[in-house]
């Protein structure tokens, strides 16, 4: 099937409160959805978070950088469609907005091909008789006014909602607030249900981060996510080497040469691809891959309607992250439907691609710049 059309826009959906994580202050989320279409009429929904400003800049890469490397293609080409993108953009990105774009495409492109064989993505990806993968409630987030109390009724809701593993934010605060955080979850959630630690980039260098962390391993946290900014590799490779708690990181990493940098320098334990910045579908692939290759597990960030398919067919694969609500992650608020929860497990779409479909009335009266 040739493709016959690339539109791109960019929604930005304040968020319900004023949200704080480790390093930054969150008002609203910006996103650049995509739609690829079909000589057959069919059409495939790609996506990428843009950040709380200038998300349009994802969007202005698939109108006028990468849509001619993808109009009169045909779809079975999607391998050769991401290698011209990506040469075509070397000048412009790599990472980042440019790569975000490229991801949204070929989430697109993947949909599509979903909803023309008539199967969904897991399917498509060779997976049979699955019924459910594994999710952890992700929360935790810094609000004004949130107290202990707040913030350990919260975690024990996601577990009595049947979630086997949560996660909050630390990062913002003292290390001893964020004790007093960690050790009301636990003992909220009990000993047997996974307890994991975002922090963010919270620390500016490693000694400051293992000094903290041996401090919460009393705790028993799953992992420890993103101590140090994402680029210090070296940094989270110290860390990794000095705690025993698992490091995780990749939420802002791209493509597999990226990846193969943190397996490398054992920066990390866990790596946490996300499809909608790491190169798309074709590229996360690669990299969980590459992890398994390597004795790692992967845990994809965010986005579980997109990553429920891939985590069900990658066997490396260990988590989808899960919002049980629309207050600090909205992108589900663009959608008509999303995916299901049972027994805190995901469970896998039966519609075609990736089972989604925009609210056609939300996007438009969030969008500002239209299809284009």
């Amino acid at each position: 099937m040739q493709v016959t059309e690339v539109l791109a826009n960019t929604v930005v959906l304040p968020l319900d409160i004023e949200t704080t994580i480790a390093t930054r202050l969150l008002r609203n989320r910006e996103y650049t959805l995509v739609r690829v279409k079909g000589s057959r009429r069919a059409e495939g929904i790609g996506f990428c978070y843009g950040g709380s400003r200038a998300g349009h800049i994802s969007t202005l890469a698939v109108r006028e950088l990468l849509r001619d490397n993808v109009i009169g293609r045909d779809t079975d080409e999607v391998e050769e469609i991401w290698d011209a993108m990506y040469r075509d953009s070397l000048l412009h990105g790599r990472r980042g907005s440019v790569l975000r774009a490229m991801s949204a495409i070929d989430i697109a492109l993947w949909d599509l091909i979903g909803k023309e064989k008539g199967v969904p993505l897991y399917s498509l990806l060779g997976v049979q008789g699955k019924e459910t993968v594994p999710a952890y409630a992700s929360g935790g987030y810094y609000f004004a006014g949130k107290t202990l109390e707040n913030l350990a009724d919260e975690v024990k809701d996601y577990v009595n909602n049947g979630f086997p593993a949560v996660k909050i934010k630390i990062g913002r605060l003292s290390t001893e607030e964020d004790l007093a955080r960690i050790e009301a979850c636990r003992k909220a959630i009990g000993p047997n249900v996974q307890l994991f630690l975002d922090a963010n980039n919270a620390w500016l260098d490693a000694p400051s981060a293992v000094k903290a962390i041996r401090r919460f391993q009393k705790y028993e946290p799953g992992w420890i996510e993103e101590p140090l900014i994402p680029d210090d590799i070296d940094g989270h490779a110290a860390i990794a080497a000095e705690v025993t708690t698992p490091v995780a990181m990749g939420e802002i990493e791209a493509t597999r040469w990226g990846f193969q940098q943190l397996i490398h320098r054992k920066a990390a334990n866990i790596l946490q691809p996300d499809a909608a910045v790491c190169g798309g579908i074709t590229e996360w692939r690669k990299i969980a891959a590459l992890a398994a290759i390597n004795n790692l597990s992967v845990a994809p960030h965010w986005f579980a309607d997109l990553h429920v398919h891939l985590v069900a067919a990658t066997p490396n694969a260990t988590w989808v992250e899960f919002f049980t609500d629309t207050k600090v992650f909205n992108f589900m608020r663009l959608l008509i439907r999303s995916v299901e929860v049972r027994h805190g497990e995901l469970v896998l779409p039966q519609n075609p691609g990736l089972g989604i479909e925009l609210d056609e009335e939300v996007v438009e009266r969030y969008s500002i710049d239209g299809w284009h």
